[in-house]
Order: C-alpha cells, then sequence, then structure tokens
C-alpha cells in the first residue's frame, strides 16, 4: 500500500471574480523511501496540491472534493485536531522563502525547540540537544553558537538548512519540499539538493519535490508530474520525461532548459501566457500555446493514457501514433 495517495484531488478558491479551480482533478501516490517531483510553471497547482494535503489553505480556499490518505487513514474532512498532530510530525514541509517563513524576532534555536516540543513528547533539554543534532546534520557549522543567533545573521543557504533542519527534526514519514532553492546561486543549490539526498538515504523518508526547475528534478526523483492549469498532463519516470517526452507542454518545458550544445543559439521558449483559472477553456488547457494544437483539442480535453510502462499523458498528439 502507498504511503500517501491522493485521488481526484479538487482545491478552489472563493474570490470577488469568482471560483478559481487551482486544483483540479490531482491523483497520484507516494511510496516509502521514494521522491516524487512536480514541476511546471508557477500558477500550475503545484504548491497548492502541498498545502491541500497539509490542510494549511488560505481562508477562501478549501478542498471541494477527492481524497487524501495517509497509510489508509483519509485527511480530508478529519478536522484540525487531527491535522494538528498530522503536521511536523507524519508530513513535514519546507516553505519556499526561508526569510519569510522564519520569525525575525526570535532565534534560530527557539525556532527549532518549539517545533519540537509542539510535536513531540521532549522536555526542554532533549529539544535543545534535537535542535542541536539536526543544525549539524544539515552541515550548519557551530550549531551551538548558531542557536543564540537570529535568521538575519544568515545567508540565504544556511537559512535554507534550518527550514529543512525544522521540516526533518521530528522525523516525518513524509517531506514536502516546496521550491527549497529557489534564490539560491547555483553552487549553494547544488549543495542543498545533495543535503536532501543524503538525508533521505539516511532517514529512509519519502519526499515530495516542488519545484519549476527540470535539472533539480532530474537529480532527485524517481517519478516526475508534470501540472499545468491546475491539472497532471503527464507522469513518469525521470527518463520517460527527459527522454521520452509525450505532452506538447513537458516537449515545451525541455526545450526551453539551456543546454551546453546551445552556445549562440536561442532559447525556444513556450508562447503565450499561463491560463486565467477563472476562465477554463472547454478542451485542452494548454491547446492556445500549443502549436501542435488541433481542432480536437480545442473543443475536448484528452484524458490521462498510458503511452509506455508506468508512463501515461493527456495529449491528443499520442492518438495519431
Amino acid at each position: 500500500m502507498a504511503l500517501l495517495e491522493v485521488t481526484d484531488l479538487h482545491t478552489s478558491f472563493m474570490t470577488d471574480a469568482g471560483e478559481v479551480k487551482a486544483v483540479n482533478g490531482v491523483s497520484f501516490s507516494l511510496e516509502k523511501n521514494k521522491v516524487l517531483g512536480i514541476v511546471g510553471e508557477s500558477g500550475s497547482g503545484k504548491s497548492v496540491t502541498a498545502y491541500s494535503i497539509m490542510q494549511i489553505l488560505s481562508g477562501n480556499g478549501k478542498i471541494v472534493s477527492g481524497s487524501i490518505k495517509l497509510d489508509g487513514q483519509e485527511l480530508v474532512g478529519a478536522g484540525e485536531g487531527v491535522m494538528t498532530k498530522i503536521r511536523g510530525n507524519r508530513i513535514s514541509i519546507i516553505f519556499q522563502d526561508p526569510m519569510t517563513s522564519l520569525n525575525p524576532t526570535y532565534t534560530i534555536g527557539k525556532q527549532l525547540m518549539e517545533a519540537i516540543l509542539l510535536h513531540t513528547d521532549r522536555n526542554k533539554k532533549e529539544a535543545y540537544d534535537r535542535a542541536v543534532e539536526m543544525l549539524r546534520l544539515v552541515n550548519v557549522n557551530e550549531p551551538e553558537k548558531r542557536m543564540k543567533q537570529y535568521p538575519y545573521e544568515f545567508s540565504g543557504g544556511m537559512r535554507q538548512r534550518v527550514m529543512i533542519a525544522m521540516a526533518l527534526a521530528c522525523e516525518p514519514d513524509v517531506l514536502i519540499a516546496d521550491e527549497p532553492t529557489t534564490a539560491l546561486d547555483v553552487t549553494i543549490q547544488a549543495g542543498i539538493l545533495e543535503l536532501m539526498k543524503d538525508i533521505q538515504k539516511k532517514e529512509g523518508m519519502a519526499i515530495i519535490m516542488i519545484t519549476h526547475d527540470l535539472g533539480v528534478v532530474a537529480q532527485l526523483c524517481d517519478e516526475i508530474i508534470v501540472m499545468y492549469a491546475g491539472g497532471i498532463c503527464e507522469k513518469g519516470t525521470a527518463d520517460d520525461i527527459f527522454y521520452h517526452p509525450a505532452h506538447e507542454y513537458t516537449k515545451g518545458l525541455l526545450s526551453s532548459i539551456p543546454t551546453a550544445e546551445m552556445a549562440g543559439q536561442k532559447l525556444k521558449p513556450i508562447a503565450g501566457t499561463p491560463i486565467d483559472l477563472l476562465n477554463m477553456p472547454k478542451g485542452c488547457p494548454f491547446a492556445p500555446r500549443c502549436d501542435a494544437a488541433m481542432k480536437v483539442c480545442i473543443h475536448n480535453a484528452a484524458k490521462m493514457k498510458k503511452v509506455g510502462e508506468g508512463h501515461e499523458a493527456a495529449c491528443w498528439v499520442n492518438e495519431k501514433q
């Protein structure tokens, strides 16, 4: 049985302009010790999917329908009391921006200890020791000294390491990493990814890696989901996605990545802008931006179809093959 199973998840935000269907029928499963990558442009529904799993949506957001099961336990409709025990203990999240996620008025040590005291039975002395242990695990030098410092005294990469330490402090079964390397330079990004790979092997947890950077998922993920307009347009292994893409959106993402062989050549960006979720088209949401769009794409959205072993895509182009 899968550790985490999401089935036909629909999440919407109720606004003055109407209902924004941010997540529209997302389904996937995550097994123990596996890394799942979720990729797509900004606004594709990646982070909202994560927040739906954690049930930390803003006031105007709600899960309209669908199922989220952790070890067979239904989380949708379970109530805040149940979710308080799940968050931190069983499922943890690393948020996008560590500077805004960390409280600037409290020391790093106080914030780490607060999470440990809230979600475990440890006393203050044990929580302090665990916090120091976690800082050491994520390669923060002089952890005892760092415990007394404030977030502004840390670099961006070091703050991100603190966020990873906080998320791992209670030994969760599932770690959700929401754009964990955003705004970090390439060298620090590589270090953070290497750190996450090492910790995943040591702790044996499952990871959901959310990013718009295909290079990140190539290094880390066993399976990849490509999202567009709140839905899944393709899913498969890293090899499937990178070497045998079956959806025109995935092909567009891959062709917009610079490579060493492209020196002196122009990148080929995806034309147009992401779809307006308030006015979803009748057919394929990517059709207005797709060079290969046909009449059927405009009027009917393709369903997910098997295009290889463990590889699925929702694209009418595959019907011609």
